[in-house]
């Protein structure tokens, strides 16, 4: 189970709104999701959090590429909607290293049993998901949640408590209980 909130930035305050991510399939989706959030381009907050595992905070400025943080990038990877956030980039990742991977394969016709066998001809090389936290830490600091105080939220375990806490620090804990 998932819960997912859109918090949009005017100028009366924060305005908030549960939101489905069941048509999002990538970044540039969900970035537009939140755009469609605001009529100006101020800024949008998402928060995810999936069944108490983790939580993300994707920022949307305007036209701005999202910025995104993730509390737990390996309980993430596990999720549809984590791996969503988990872009390459967020990851350190270079996009081309998968392409060169799928070009060291030796698709010689011994990948149906046919041949040689015992050798595991995928890719050794690709680095593992990391545990912890991921992304920009400070993306919430003009508004009062620091990079410290994001992490400290990462390491308590209880992602609900952590969206809750990060609204309270906005000023907008009840607008997002609300919705919940």
């Amino acid at each position: 189970m998932y819960f997912a909130a859109l918090l949009a930035r005017t100028e009366d305050g924060w305005e908030a709104s549960d939101t489905e991510l069941d048509d999002v399939e990538t970044l540039a989706d969900l970035a537009d999701l939140a755009r469609e959030a605001t009529a100006d381009d101020e800024t949008v907050l998402v928060l995810i959090e999936q069944e108490d595992a983790w939580f993300g905070v994707v920022r949307v400025d305007g036209e701005d590429d999202p910025r995104i943080y993730v509390s737990d990038a390996s309980a993430a990877a596990r999720s549809s909607y984590g791996e969503i956030l988990l872009t390459d980039e967020l990851l350190g990742r270079d996009p081309d290293d998968e392409l060169e991977d799928l070009d060291a394969l030796d698709l010689d016709g011994t990948e149906d049993g046919e041949g040689e066998t015992g050798e595991d001809d995928a890719p050794q090389d690709i680095e593992p998901i990391p545990s912890g936290p991921v992304g920009e830490a400070t993306l919430l600091a003009d508004f009062g949640v620091s990079e410290q105080d994001l992490r400290s939220l990462s390491g308590d375990g209880v992602p609900g408590e952590a969206l809750g806490e990060i609204a309270e620090a906005l000023g907008c804990g009840e607008l997002l209980e609300a919705v919940r």
